[in-house]
């Protein structure tokens, strides 16, 4: 009884702990202002929403930080949050900006953050290529120079062999 009560004691105590720590991220939405996308680049369109401002409420934005000035919040389709958009200058500069946002009648202040960069996610660059550390490579991009280091690692092979095997033959090395 005591063995398989310790293995569940552990799980049911990480699965406790785990639930704690997931638990504000549930809640972050309805008291927060949500930024989509969270990261974009200059020129592109942003949506925010928020649920802290009740039922059909509204609420004043201002995203000024990143330039692109004051924007109107209004319930959405289903009028339950409170969403506007707004374009990021193309003259904005990378880093993270807060935007934030006031319900109408209240003085509730919600924040989110916005980060610009140069390029979106979707545009990455990966790098190609052997990488150039000057220890070399078993498949650098010279076909000519890999021939040569498997050639002399042959040499270097067959000559410890034969050397090796006169040394068990006994022919005094």
């Amino acid at each position: 009884m005591r063995r398989t009560a310790r293995p569940l004691t552990g799980i049911a105590l990480a699965v406790a702990a785990a639930a704690l720590a997931a638990a504000p991220a549930y809640g972050a939405f309805a008291g927060g202002l949500e930024v989509s996308p969270a990261s974009v680049v200059p020129g592109g369109q942003v949506t925010v929403r928020t649920a802290a401002c009740g039922d059909g409420g509204s609420a004043r934005g201002d995203a000024s930080a990143v330039g692109a000035g004051s924007l109107n919040l209004a319930p959405d389709a289903h009028g339950q949050d409170a969403t506007g958009r707004f374009k990021v200058p193309p003259s904005a500069q990378p880093g993270t900006y807060e935007i934030t946002a006031t319900c109408d009648g209240s003085d509730r202040r919600i924040t989110g953050d916005l980060v610009v960069t140069l390029s979106s996610m979707r545009e990455q660059v990966h790098p190609r290529g052997s990488v150039k550390t000057g220890v070399g490579g078993a498949l650098g991009p010279d076909p000519v120079q890999t021939a040569a280091g498997v050639a002399a690692l042959a040499v270097a092979a067959a000559g410890g062999t034969w050397l090796l095997h006169r040394r068990a033959r006994g022919d005094g090395i």
